[in-house]
Formats: C-alpha cells, sequence, structure tokens
C-alpha cells in the first residue's frame, strides 16, 4: 500500500471502523508488522536490540504512521479494543501508547518461544534441555512492553509442520492414546511435557495466552486446506473436537488440564502480574523456580531424577499449599503428590531470595521413572 496516500489512508481507516461497527470485533492482529515498519522488509537483517536497527533510513515512516494513526483512532473510538502487532524485531515502544510517541499497540507477539519449543524438540534430547535458554527466550522481551505468550503457532498446526503433541508423540498418537492399552513410554513423555511447556509458557512468557484451536488437547494432525496439492480435499481442513468428549482417549485429560490451568490463572491473576522472578535454572537437575503474582512455580524438567527436601528461594514468607499439579491423574499424571501437605518458609536467605523453603515428598524417590516430569505448582 501506498500508506501516505490520503485516498489509501481512508480506504485503511474506513476498513477497521467497518469491521468493529458491523462485527463488534474485539479487536486485530495487525500482520507482518515487521515487514512494514523497514524498507528492507526484515529480509536478510537481525535485529540485536541495538537502537540504531530500529531508528534511521531503513526505518519506513509513512507506514508506521498509519499504524499510530490505526491504533490512535481505534482506541480513541472503542476504547476497549485490543490490537496486537505480529512484530519479530523488537521494535522499541511499539506497544506504548500513542500519546507517549509509541506504536500504540497493546501487545506484540512473542514469536521466537513457539519456535524455541520446536527446536528443542527437534534438535535436543530431553536430559540436554538448557534451562538458562528457556528462561532467556520466556522472558526476553521489552521493558513495559506487553506480550503475548504462545506455544505453538498456527503455522506449527498446518501441513509441512508438527504440533507440539504430534512432535513429541508421533505416530503412537494414532494407535496408544486410549485408556484401555498399556500406557507407553512414548506417550507418558508426551502428555507430560506437552501440560509443561503450555504451563510455564503462560506463566513466564507474557502478559496474555493464545492458544490455536484444537491445541489446547493435543490436536493429533494437522490443518490443511482443498488445493491442488491435495486434489482439493476436504479431509484435514478440520478440529477434531470431538476427540475430548469420548471418555477412553487421553485427549480429555489434556484439556481438563488446560481448562484448569486456565481457571487457576482467572482466581490468580497472574498474567496481569509484573514480570517473574527467577530464583531457580539449574542445568544439573533440570529445576526452574520463579514467583510471579504471589504464586511459586516450580518445573522439574529432569528425565529421570527425583528430589526431597529441595530447597526454593522464597521472597513472601507463610504457607505454601498445591493448587495445580498436572500430575494429577485427571490429567494424565501418576497421582504422586500429596495435596494435604502444606509447605512452611523458612527465615533463609536462598537464591537472592530472604526466604525459602524445603519441597519435601513432592519429587517422589520411590518410584523413580524414565521421564518422570513434573509440575509443582503452590500458591500461597
Amino acid at each position: 500500500f501506498v500508506s501516505f496516500s490520503w485516498e489509501v489512508l481512508r480506504f485503511l481507516l474506513s476498513n477497521l471502523r467497518w469491521w468493529m461497527e458491523e462485527y463488534k470485533f474485539d479487536g486485530f492482529r495487525f500482520d507482518g508488522v515487521t515487514s512494514m515498519l523497514y524498507h528492507h522488509h526484515g529480509i536478510g537483517s537481525g535485529f540485536s536490540g541495538d537502537y540504531n536497527e530500529y531508528f534511521g533510513l531503513q526505518i519506513d515512516e509513512d507506514s508506521l504512521v498509519y499504524l499510530m494513526v490505526s491504533n490512535y483512532i481505534l482506541h480513541t473510538l472503542y476504547p476497549d479494543c485490543i490490537t496486537i502487532a505480529e512484530d519479530v524485531s523488537g521494535m522499541p515502544a511499539l506497544c506504548r501508547p500513542v500519546t507517549e510517541g509509541g506504536g500504540g499497540f497493546d501487545y506484540r507477539l512473542a514469536m521466537a518461544i513457539p519456535d524455541k519449543w520446536i527446536q528443542i524438540l527437534k534438535e535436543y534430547k530431553d536430559e540436554d534441555w538448557n534451562m538458562g535458554n528457556i528462561i532467556y527466550t520466556l522472558t526476553n522481551r521489552r521493558y513495559a512492553e506487553k506480550c503475548i505468550a504462545y506455544a505453538e503457532s498456527h503455522d506449527q498446526a498446518l501441513v509441512g509442520d508438527k504440533t507440539l503433541a504430534f512432535w513429541l508423540m508421533d505416530a503412537e498418537m494414532y494407535t496408544n492414546m486410549s485408556i484401555l492399552t498399556p500406557l507407553t513410554q512414548v506417550i507418558d513423555r508426551g502428555i507430560q511435557l506437552h501440560k509443561m511447556i503450555r504451563l510455564i509458557t503462560h506463566a513466564l512468557g507474557g502478559e496474555g495466552y493464545l492458544n490455536f484451536m484444537g491445541n489446547e488437547f493435543g490436536h493429533p494432525e494437522w490443518l490443511d486446506f482443498p488445493r491442488k496439492g491435495n486434489n482439493e480435499s476436504y479431509h484435514y481442513a478440520r478440529r477434531q473436537f470431538n476427540l475430548i468428549d469420548i471418555d477412553h482417549l487421553r485427549y480429555k485429560m489434556l484439556y481438563a488440564f488446560d481448562r484448569d490451568m486456565n481457571r487457576t490463572e482467572d482466581k490468580f491473576g497472574w498474567l496481569a502480574a509484573p514480570p517473574a522472578f527467577v530464583s531457580t535454572k539449574h542445568e544439573g537437575d533440570k529445576i526452574i523456580a520463579f514467583e510471579r503474582g504471589n504464586v511459586l512455580f516450580i518445573f522439574n524438567f529432569h528425565p529421570s531424577n527425583s528430589y526431597t527436601d529441595y530447597r526454593v528461594g522464597v521472597e513472601l514468607p507463610g504457607k505454601y499449599k498445591i493448587k495445580l499439579d498436572s500430575d494429577m491423574a485427571q490429567y494424565g499424571g501418576h497421582q504422586r503428590l500429596d495435596h494435604n501437605t502444606d509447605f512452611f518458609t523458612e527465615p533463609v536467605p536462598f537464591n537472592n531470595c530472604q526466604n525459602s523453603l524445603l519441597v519435601s515428598s513432592c519429587f517422589p524417590t520411590t518410584k523413580k521413572q524414565t521421564e518422570q516430569l513434573l509440575i509443582i505448582h503452590f500458591l500461597k
């Protein structure tokens, strides 16, 4: 678009208002914002965060002004409207109000997160997962600019790639997702990791959470729309929501966890809380622990190790209880945790926290299994 042309600008802005007025949209995701912001369209250019990459002759000022005007008009006429930028460059202030000189968007899509999870599943063994790199990817966002986190994108659900569930469990999803058949190591590992990846992304990755339809229950197949390459077939142009209604399939367990994860966030509001403080990212133990919104999250990503009396740093003193536990049987877990246990802090500084507590009996040592992957989630 020649966005500096009066008629073009009027056409684009009128489109936004028409969808808001006629269809009562909640807002817009602006696609390809990186391509719009720069004359080089982001092609062949890396972004390290240096401000010289964002301010100079490479900026398409006309497109930037169009985005600012669009956001200003939308938020002025429709105060509850939400706008989201699909931007991989990290343009400073893109998600700050226009009145502050920003781009006016409410959120930026955290596009590096789903790419990181796919890279990990493709390239690394479980024992080689780098806790620090996972934390860096989940928390690498500009201060005071909100992000939408997501564990997998729509591109991964389209033909040519795989969903997280399919990367984790692959062909066994067709034969071993029934509770009437023995639980295999592949399915067990896949179910546990699928839950952990979603929760840590939800809790640490941003100020909003995005789920592509069907992925909340580990949809086994991709999307493919009718085209010449598939003889105009509609076979994969669907989402099989019926899978969660079949009692003997494990998809209902993945869905139940997703439902309760979101309900727990509704109650405690960690997405609206300031960014998390990560106190533990232990490469040897494969333990990640962090606090956000008065909630303490603990993840054990080790493929075989369990721990007792594991010390974790916390800021807020008091009693902690388990409120969300991915190891519950209803979520496809092994029900190894005692939810009646109370965890009391001690005035023992640990990992840059004023207090700490010992996690006892939550990482069982009596029955170690390959791929024993748990989420221990405490709420004060």
